[in-house]
């Protein structure tokens, strides 16, 4: 075998070791579904009427969850990088890492593992949300093409995310801070065109949504699923995404190469 092969074969005992502690523990995956659930709720028929109203359009006579299940759904995506973080900086505290160094195996394999299982977790949970967002009356309209690319931008971005959080997990003191750290990323797409358009947003905050990566991929997702135009924001959309994974890989493996020091 080479040892492209052995890396690959320990990354796939990784992923799968992952996996096994997320079903023993499943306590993240359900809360990542929990939150974008409950927060279609409350938006949808709490404040659905007024926001609908509001916003006009395809949004108005009862059907704001059709633009408001894109920006949910992202923010699943957002959501499923706590677990990585925690797992990550779990096995850092408990001297897993150090025990890994010592074995025969691929110093990849640690990080890989964690980010690929993580990235599996998160697309089962955004899963089960558009699942539940379909029982509460979302109707795309997509194909099978637009829903393979809209899966596939979730994937990239949920990729790129877990990156980041694997690189906070090992630079995160204790288990406890890990699950804090990621948080302004779970709340960025509120900031964004996830409730509401940017357009109805004050010049500064506009500004800021108009700008800020979550923007285009919900507004990319929401042509994809809903039929509507998307621009430039599909090329923008992607654009954020590499430059995230890129950011996120290279702290990810300068934090784990100090861990050795």
């Amino acid at each position: 075998m080479t040892s492209l092969s052995y890396a690959l074969a320990d990354s796939t005992t990784m992923v799968r070791r992952n996996l096994k502690h997320a079903q023993r523990y499943p306590s993240l995956t359900f809360a990542v579904v929990v939150m974008p659930v409950v927060l279609l709720l409350i938006f949808n028929y709490a404040f659905g009427g007024a926001l609908g109203a509001g916003i006009g359009g395809p949004a108005a006579g009862g059907h704001y969850i059709d633009y408001l299940a894109p920006g949910i759904i992202l923010m699943a995506a957002t959501g499923g990088s706590l677990g990585a973080a925690i797992g990550v900086c779990t096995d850092k505290t408990e001297g897993i890492v150090n025990r890994f160094r010592t074995m025969p195996i691929s110093k990849a394999s640690f990080l890989a593992g964690h980010v690929v299982g993580g990235v599996i977790q998160t697309m089962a949970s955004i899963a089960l949300v558009v699942g539940a967002a379909l029982a509460m009356g979302f109707r795309p309209t997509a194909g099978v093409v637009e829903w393979l690319a809209a899966a596939g931008l979730l994937t990239l971005l949920v990729f790129a995310l877990t990156w980041i959080a694997a690189a906070i997990g090992l630079v995160a003191k204790t288990p406890e801070s890990a699950s804090n750290l990621p948080m302004p990323m779970q709340f960025l797409p509120f900031f964004g065109s996830a409730i509401v358009p940017t357009a109805t947003m004050p010049a500064g905050l506009r500004w800021f949504a108009e700008y800020q990566p979550f923007t285009p991929v919900i507004e990319t997702l929401r042509g994809l699923l809903l039929g509507g135009p998307i621009g430039s924001s599909g090329l923008v959309a992607v654009a954020w995404c590499l430059g995230l994974t890129g950011l996120g890989y290279g702290w990810a493996r300068s934090a784990f190469a100090k861990l050795g020091r």
